[in-house]
């Protein structure tokens, strides 16, 4: 089954390129264009994608609030940013309102393909340039008064399991491949979850990938607690044994 995509972008030449693009990469259907936020919306109402690839700056309503919509009324369709702009801000403010993947124009449609499915896997995506950008902001951070960073989340709030989750869903790890790295069960691995989005205070996913690549937490396993011994992992995604009732003695 093809991937339904919206198309939306304020320059005709750009958004008619990037349709023609997309239709003609396998397993993308482009349903629709857009030019502005207003556009996006409903074009979304109308023809119910899977997708969006999603410009931000454009007259009347920009990228960032049409995503908010989209993803508030839409919550199953994956909105990806393709911009020119990488502004800090501005990827903070669109990766809240809910984009689950930024990318930059420079991104070929290889780039843009991958971006889209791992969306729709609710997986995170970010263009090399914008974790540079992320990265630079939080050790900008780094400089910021005591009295501002006790307003902000820490990273202290976190139980060193809900810590090893966090670096995996950065990495952009399903539930269900966080739970076989760290030997739990899928529902064990949605309860640290939802404990740290509470304790970070944010909403989506994409929102708390943003948190942990702003506040350092590396993209590698080497971080990551055995699950038995409390030593880096060495091994990935090792399978939990389930016949040990067939190995006890006799």
């Amino acid at each position: 089954m093809s991937t339904r995509v919206v198309v939306v972008d304020d320059q005709q030449v750009v958004r008619e390129g990037l349709m023609t693009l997309m239709d003609m990469m396998p397993g993308i259907d482009v349903v629709a264009g857009a030019a502005n936020g207003e556009e996006a919306v409903a074009r979304v109402a109308e023809t119910s994608p899977d997708a969006v690839l999603m410009d931000l700056s454009m007259p009347g309503m920009d990228g960032v609030e049409a995503t908010r919509r989209i993803v508030t009324a839409h919550p199953d369709v994956a909105v990806v940013v393709l911009t020119t702009m990488a502004d800090d801000q501005l990827i903070l403010d669109a990766l809240q309102a809910g984009a689950r993947a930024y990318l930059t124009k420079d991104a070929g449609k290889a780039e843009i393909v991958r971006a889209i499915e791992a969306a729709l896997a609710r997986h995170t995506t970010l263009d090399p340039i914008v974790q540079e950008r992320l990265l630079a902001a939080a050790m900008r951070g780094a400089d910021h008064t005591t009295e501002r960073r006790r307003a902000e989340p820490s990273q202290d709030l976190l139980t060193p399991r809900e810590s090893d989750v966090l670096r995996l869903l950065a990495q952009g790890l399903s539930n269900g491949a966080i739970g076989r790295r760290l030997l739990v069960g899928e529902a064990t691995v949605k309860t640290h979850i939802n404990h740290l989005f509470a304790k970070l205070q944010v909403r989506t996913r994409a929102e708390a990938v943003a948190w942990a690549h702003a506040h350092g937490f590396g993209t590698g396993a080497d971080g990551v607690r055995s699950p038995i011994s409390g030593f880096p992992e060495c091994f990935p995604d090792p399978q939990p044994n389930t016949n040990y009732r067939n190995q006890m003695p006799s």
